[in-house]
């Protein structure tokens, strides 16, 4: 299903986040206004861990990475939709109560024991 939004409909959705993302990361926010135009603050590099947010076709991964703040490592486009990134706590909080973000799971190694036969 595919909804086509005016420009202010497509608006609504920065500025809740924004404010959802303030609320999540208790960031002091004097307005909505200044919600949506400041980044989630960057944590220590320590707190951060290896992420892969995949998002609705319709959203563009490298514009919900700057909601957050986050500066993608990659913006895939093809066999996924989304980006990975190193992300704080409050980022990845923050990402899960934006709409249009599917998933955002912790990238891990991949291992294989046994014998190739």
């Amino acid at each position: 299903m595919r909804i086509l939004l005016s420009r202010a409909g497509r608006a609504l959705p920065v500025v809740a986040a924004a404010a959802a993302l303030a609320a999540v990361t208790a960031l002091p926010v004097a307005t909505a206004t200044a919600a949506a135009a400041s980044p989630v603050a960057r944590a220590a590099v320590g707190d951060e861990a290896p992420y892969i947010v995949t998002v609705h076709k319709d959203a563009d991964p490298a514009t919900v990475a700057r909601m957050v703040g986050a500066s993608p490592d990659y913006v895939y486009r093809t066999a996924l939709h989304g980006f990975s990134a190193r992300l704080s706590p409050g980022q990845v909080a923050a990402l899960h109560v934006i709409p249009g973000v599917e998933s955002v799971q912790e990238d891990g190694g991949v291992s294989f024991f046994g014998t190739a036969d």
